[in-house]
């Protein structure tokens, strides 16, 4: 009997350098490694720099791969294959790890592919054991992306919504930094929330009557701006907690109505929502309980496969490897989604 096809995962599409190793077994995907550097130079821009990001990269690469080979007991003579994130991201990010795996690969005569980080996210919860029922409905939700989607088996996928301006992560940083609160903006956001009132503020839900599955979150951000500088200082804690339980539903309640409208529109049989915005309280309860209104499973991965991780990358490289698919040496990392590759269907 044949062995498992171990396939080496590598992510560097912004400022998380991550390997990771998954073995991909008639039963499904194993997860034997997953290893994320975080990059915490960034903090103190309130952002992410990207020649920055590339340096760092270019620093941690290596060790992060050995150290996942060596939680899995593994060696780089017994990877079968090798995936790396291609797009979306920052270019010169993107560029270091494109040209690490093409290295890699020709060194140790292994095949390549390229993944899109987008399909990733959407794809992640498969490593949890799941099986999407299909056609599913999914958003990818993060500090650069605000996509709705429909999955109509992996590898076919339609963008039905996306934001019109910043995405739901992006915003979630910027209201942050309003409320001196760090980088990154989400997590804070989240625990500061759980002690207010979310209705003591009325927020506007962007593009809440377009009659598309379209986001918005600049005016929101501007809502929350325009209240701040209403409101003299000192600001009591309480001030602050029901500030961030209004602004982050106003954000999250905005997105679940849409994928909600999405869903009953093209007639989802499940429902997934990745990426690092995906680790919202809110964000995961309004989701379960809309699947549960529906009665339609949803999911959405723990929290260290919503965050950029390269198992996630593994995962969908092993899927493309087994279908036979590969990539040459001449491909080249791209920064957008539109051009990014993935497969985009106008009616399933």
């Amino acid at each position: 009997m044949l062995r498992p096809m171990r396939v080496l995962g590598i992510e560097t599409s912004c400022d998380d350098t991550a390997a990771a190793i998954v073995e991909h077994r008639p039963d499904g995907p194993v997860l034997r490694s997953s290893v994320v550097a975080a990059q915490g130079i960034h903090t103190e821009f309130g952002g992410v720099v990207p020649e920055l990001a590339s340096r760092a990269h270019l620093e941690l690469l290596p060790g992060v791969v050995e150290q996942a080979l060596g939680e899995a007991g593994l060696t780089f003579a017994d990877v079968d294959g090798i995936a790396v994130t291609r797009a979306p991201g920052l270019l010169g990010a993107l560029l270091v790890g494109v040209c690490y795996a093409k290295a890699l690969a020709r060194a140790l005569d292994r095949p390549f592919v390229g993944v899109n980080h987008i399909e990733a996210h959407l794809l992640a919860p498969l490593l949890e054991g799941v099986a999407l029922e299909l056609p599913a409905v999914g958003a990818v939700v993060s500090g650069g992306h605000c996509e709705i989607f429909v999955v109509h088996a992996i590898g076919r996928y339609s963008i039905v919504g996306t934001t019109r301006d910043d995405a739901i992560g992006e915003a979630f940083d910027k209201v942050a930094k309003l409320l001196g609160l760090g980088f990154p903006g989400g997590p804070p956001i989240d625990r500061l929330a759980a002690a207010g009132d979310p209705e003591r503020f009325a927020l506007p839900r962007g593009l809440a009557g377009s009659g598309d599955f379209d986001l918005s979150y600049s005016g929101l951000k501007t809502a929350v701006r325009r209240l701040l500088d209403a409101t003299p200082l000192p600001r009591d804690e309480r001030f602050t907690a029901d500030l961030c339980a209004s602004f982050q539903a106003a954000a999250v309640d905005g997105l679940l109505a849409k994928l909600a409208a999405a869903a009953r529109a093209h007639g989802a049989r499940s429902l997934v929502v990745g990426g690092g915005v995906a680790c919202n309280s809110r964000l995961g309860d309004g989701l379960a309980a809309m699947g549960e209104r529906m009665g339609i499973p949803a999911y959405r991965p723990g929290p260290r496969l919503c965050a950029d991780n390269a198992a996630m990358i593994a995962l969908v490289g092993g899927l493309r490897l087994g279908r036979g698919e590969r990539d040459g040496f001449d491909l080249e990392p791209v920064p957008g989604l539109d051009d990014s590759g993935l497969v985009v269907t106008a009616n399933g």
